[in-house]
């Protein structure tokens, strides 16, 4: 089913891995629509509770794969180009979309749209060779995928206009300083999994309504009405029924659960 894409799960996490490291990660059309596909997959199997995002040989994404790109205004409609990059803004929608958390392990370049996939995901962990680069500025483009929209809610305004207008790197310790990533790790897969598996030894339901309600975009009002609405669901849940027990009687919550 993949090609440019390895989809692994063990244990209720899956790893979606972008496997082009002959061109650092960059993506094609192919790749694209094998992300998408991917995440699909994550999303709707119930035995997949974290999702983990990252690019083979210590990488992650250097954005578009310009060999394979054709002359876009030669060769293109508008029709045609707004469809090819709602796909790429498709990888971007769905894993701001998903309950389940995601985390990008990055461990090389992330640029352009790359850095759009891990700004998408919930959290990072990042590697001694990471960069992020919004660099759409320097090939005269701007960003299509999400950056501009992205960045200043992850650092504001101010800092997100200096890396969004300059296309300046954001380093691995920019990114524990900024807030863009829980930490910097030798190995930022072993990091990104190290995390995936703390979160999934909690409750999910509450890890998916807490990140559910993780919303810029409402007003305090709609934050109180939805949690309401998301904490009724948890205190009927059964893991919250464990939870409760096991902090009780001093040991380890045990969830039933089905992992892929």
């Amino acid at each position: 089913m993949y090609d440019d894409v390895r989809y692994d799960t063990d244990g209720g996490i899956a790893t979606i891995t972008i496997d082009r490291p002959e061109v650092k990660n960059a993506f094609r059309r192919q790749t694209i629509l094998e992300l998408n596909a991917a995440l699909r997959d994550a999303r709707e199997d119930e035995g997949v509770y974290v999702v983990v995002l990252t690019g083979a040989d210590d990488g992650f994404c250097a954005g578009a794969d310009v060999s394979t790109m054709p002359d876009w205004s030669g060769e293109m409609t508008y029709e045609d180009y707004a469809g090819y990059l709602w796909g790429v803004q498709n990888v971007v929608r769905q894993l701001r979309g998903m309950s389940k958390p995601s985390i990008a392990g990055v461990g090389g370049p992330a640029v352009g749209a790359g850095c759009d996939f891990a700004l998408a995901c919930d959290l990072r962990v990042v590697g001694p060779n990471a960069l992020l680069r919004e660099g759409f500025v320097k090939v005269g483009l701007v960003p299509g995928d999400g950056g501009a929209w992205l960045l200043p809610r992850l650092v504001g305004e101010a800092k997100a206009r200096e890396y969004l207008l300059t296309g300046r790197d954001i380093t691995p310790e920019d990114c524990v300083d900024l807030g863009l990533a829980v930490e910097e790790r030798e190995d930022p897969l072993a990091g990104a999994v190290a995390l995936a598996e703390e979160i999934l030894a909690l409750p999910a339901l509450a890890v998916r309504r807490t990140n559910d309600l993780v919303d810029p975009e409402q007003s305090f009002e709609e934050y109180c009405e939805r949690a309401i609405d998301y904490q009724w669901d948890c205190v009927n849940d059964e893991e919250h029924s464990e939870a409760i027990a096991a902090f009780s009687e001093k040991r380890a919550p045990e969830y039933d659960r089905d992992y892929s």
